[in-house]
């Protein structure tokens, strides 16, 4: 508590201290159109020092509406841009203490005599908007040489589980996407995914707590990775280098780069990084069964060594000036090599009965490529679009470990032989996906937009486990099992957006048809699952006066078990200690509303509700007092429900130093169904992180972050307190084309779960700790193009970009 109001008082004093700032301090303001009178919606402007030098960016409202505050006394350019357009450049003007400068700026489609302006300035890492938060990545330090799982993890207002779980709004996962496109991942094949992925590779990513009907409505929120791609004329890019160090060594490298003429751009990227970590996890049972009281404490040690290569390919041929057909393939081969051991201690009344050591070696490849054909198309002069998408995904995983457990009485003899065993899991997941978009301007203000989607995902997972018997393994038909999974997803959707007077409106509805089928080879059932859904959006934004903004938005989601959730058998972690699937599990449903305010176009905040039904995403487990043998598995345990504030505050104390403080408080509360038992527990779960940017000299910059998280109860476990500090420093060399950066993640090495739970008849306590506290330095040099000259040409991933915040 100490540390939650320190931290809301520090807060309270820098807000004052900027209030202070800003009564000397200028804005320039204005609005954006087309050569038609109609708003220029989701332009970019872009402030400009007299030598051109980028200072400040900002993105239009629905109205063509930008404002820039905190403007110092000096001579400034406004250059506003849009994808379809040309750029128009205003100013200089003269703009002195205090005083609102009103601007006016018309984007034409003739090409207009204009200079390039050099970029030499980069904007902020964290920008904050209704519904909706970005992460420039290219421009934090911290971020740099990590992989997106990092940079996530690291995020305000993220929660990343170690399996791969990503949470943005109540600890409930959100949809991942890659330039507005699904991965359809479970967890753990989400984690290799996101681990593998560099941040030489990504431009942006998005959080998006209340996203349109136009996205699958899979999970709380959505993320966005939207990767890196040029829009600049000419040939450009990016090379990167680094290396780390924590426990062990890291290395990583990178090259992306953009050719773009009048009818082609080709793109692409590669990189690679080599990461050696530990992962520890401590599991404490405490059985009380008929006056026996048991200690079943398992220690968990690993060291995966992970070699990840990730690409990205792909060309954008322009049919016509509005007419763009693009082929991408992109994807991921990764090799692990992880050693493991664990020790379980089994006590009885106090005293140590045995000890069971189990070590191993598991080999794992991964390949997981992507195949993408889409086409995106201006119809006619009113702006009426079509865009349509075919993709193809394969993921393909070998994985072999043998194990050998040690059995040891209390005195340390051996009271029984070695058991080795075998465990083989290949698997493999094919994915079909086409969808088809169209938007309809219906009038200058107004437009309807439709789009229909197909998907099929098929994986089929083999488990081949068993011991050696005389010199051959054995397949135990308890354990070992072939599981086919398909899921058939068929989608439609409508939205509309308009604008009545100072009212903003978008409004949509999505159904979805899902037919699933889980098929256990080995025992021969099968398991139909099929049923339809209705998911409606809607957001109200109102301008209230030229300082106060008002946004309310509903939205509905689901998420669907993967077929490691409902696959029924048993995967071996020791003796005593196994997780399974539930075939019976069922979707979980999550409705979330949200009133947001923002002042000034800079500081937000938010009040947000969240209501899940057939919840399940956390571990529950199964424990049986006889044999003392603990199940891991997914149920529809019951309700959960989160109300909460954001607030986000950006702070300008000084020419040189800058902060953004961002503040989650919810309260939320657990309910079993009554099938599940008695629990039903509310709590608060208090997230606070802020960001300090230091512009040391002309070249040189540092950032210092630091994120907490207050204990809280989630699922059937109460988590301690967790909180990290991370830190950086950059210089840019050869005329800033290049950069060094050095930065240190998890300071203290703090970052780590702790968690507690004493429900019906389970005493456990757990701790899961990986390497968080790491040293990088890194290396990045542009060559090419730098400059934001354009041409008008729009791709169809450029589309998917824009899509993704069109509902904020």
């Amino acid at each position: 508590m100490r540390i939650l109001l320190a931290c809301l008082f520090t807060w309270l004093l820098m807000a004052i201290c900027n209030c202070l700032y800003a009564q000397n301090a200028a804005s320039i303001q204005g609005k954006v159109s087309t050569e038609n009178h109609v708003s220029a919606d989701l332009a970019t402007v872009i402030l400009l020092a007299a030598d051109s030098s980028i200072l400040k960016s900002t993105v239009c409202d629905n109205n063509g509406i930008f404002k820039f505050n905190g403007i110092g006394p000096g001579k400034y350019l406004v250059l506003a841009t849009k994808i379809g357009y040309n750029q128009a450049l205003s100013g200089p003007y003269q703009v002195s203490t205090q005083s609102i400068l009103n601007i006016a700026l018309e984007l034409v489609v003739s090409i207009p005599q204009l200079k390039e302006v050099s970029v030499t300035a980069k904007r902020p890492y964290v920008e904050v908007r209704p519904g909706k938060v970005v992460l420039n990545v290219q421009s934090s330090i911290i971020a740099e040489g990590n992989s997106a799982f990092e940079i996530l993890r690291q995020a305000p207002g993220v929660h990343v589980k170690d399996a791969g779980g990503i949470s943005i709004i109540g600890r409930q996962n959100a949809l991942v996407t890659i330039d507005g496109k699904p991965t359809n991942l479970s967890a753990d094949n989400l984690a290799d995914f996101l681990q593998g992925m560099q941040s030489s590779t990504i431009q942006q990513i998005e959080l998006i707590t209340n996203p349109s009907a136009k996205y699958d409505a899979a999970g709380a929120g959505v993320i966005n990775i939207i990767t890196r791609k040029g829009i600049n004329v000419g040939t450009n890019g990016t090379f990167s280098a680094g290396t780390g160090v924590g426990s062990f060594y890291k290395a990583n490298a990178g090259l992306s780069f953009n050719n773009r003429t009048d009818k082609v751009n080709v793109f692409g990227s590669y990189a690679y990084a080599a990461d050696n970590s530990y992962h520890s996890f401590t599991t404490d049972r405490r059985i009380d069964y008929n006056g026996l009281k048991s200690d079943y404490n398992a220690d968990y040690y690993t060291t995966p060594k992970r070699y990840n290569n990730n690409f990205r390919l792909g060309t954008d041929y322009y049919l016509s000036p509005n007419n763009t057909l693009g082929v991408l393939i992109y994807g991921y081969v990764n090799n692990q090599d992880y050693v493991k051991r664990n020790s379980l201690k089994i006590a009885n009344n106090g005293v140590l009965d045995s000890t069971i050591t189990a070590g191993s070696k598991l080999t794992r490849s991964i390949s997981n490529i992507t195949y993408d054909i889409n086409y995106n198309g201006v119809l006619d002069k009113a702006g009426k679009t079509l865009s349509a998408d075919v993709l193809y995904n394969n993921i393909d995983r070998h994985s072999a470990e043998y194990i050998t457990n040690d059995f040891y009485n209390a005195a340390g003899g051996v009271y029984r032989q070695p058991l080795l065993q075998q465990n083989l899991s290949p698997s493999s997941i094919a994915n079909w996906v086409a969808k088809v978009d169209y938007v309809n301007p219906i009038s200058k203000t107004s437009r309807i937009e439709a789009g229909i989607k197909y998907s099929r995902v098929k994986s089929d997972n083999d488990l081949i486990f068993g011991p050696l018997v005389n010199g051959q393994y054995q397949a135990d038909p308890k354990f070992s099992n072939r599981f086919i999974y398909t899921e058939i997803i068929n989608a439609g959707y409508v939205n509309y957006i308009g604008k009545v007077g100072k009212l903003n409106i978008e409004a949509g509805l999505r159904a979805e048809q899902t037919n699933a089928k889980g098929n256990s080879v080995t025992l021969q059932q099968e398991k139909d699952n099929n049923y339809f859904d209705l998911f409606p959006h809607a957001q109200l934004a109102y301008q209230y006066d030229d300082k106060n903004d008002f946004t309310l938005g509903f939205t509905r989601g689901i998420q669907r078990p993967s077929y490691t959730d409902i696959n029924p058998f048993l995967y071996y972690v020791d003796l005593y200690d196994y997780r399974s699937g539930n075939p019976n599990l069922l979707p979980e449903y999550t409705n979330t509303l949200e009133l947001s305010h923002t002042y000034n176009k800079t500081y937000i905040t938010t009040l947000y509700a969240l209501h899940t039904t057939g919840f399940y995403d956390f571990n529950n487990y199964v424990q049986n007092d006889i044999s003392k043998v603990d199940v891991t598995t997914f149920t529809n345990f019951g309700t959960f429900s989160a109300y909460g504030l954001r607030l986000s505050a950006p702070v300008q104390f000084t020419n040189w130093w800058n902060a953004g403080f961002f503040l989650d408080a919810a309260y939320q509360r657990t309910k079993a169904y009554a099938a599940n038992g008695d629990l039903n527990k509310g709590t608060q779960d208090i997230n606070f992180s802020s960001l300090q940017n230091f512009t040391l000299s002309n070249t040189i910059n540092a950032e210092l972050s630091g994120k907490y998280e207050s204990p809280t109860f989630y699922g059937i476990g109460q988590f301690k307190a967790n909180y990290n500090v991370d830190a950086g420093i950059s210089k840019q060399l050869f005329n800033k084309k290049a950069t060094l950066k050095l930065a240190v993640t998890d300071i203290f090495n703090t970052h780590r779960d702790k968690a507690h739970s004493t429900y019906q008849n389970l005493n456990l306590t757990i701790v899961d700790k990986i390497e968080t506290r790491i040293v990088r330095l890194n290396f990045t040099y542009r060559f090419g193009k730098t400059s934001v000259k354009s041409i008008k040409h729009q791709t169809a991933n450029e589309d998917e970009q824009k899509r993704v915040g069109s509902s904020n």
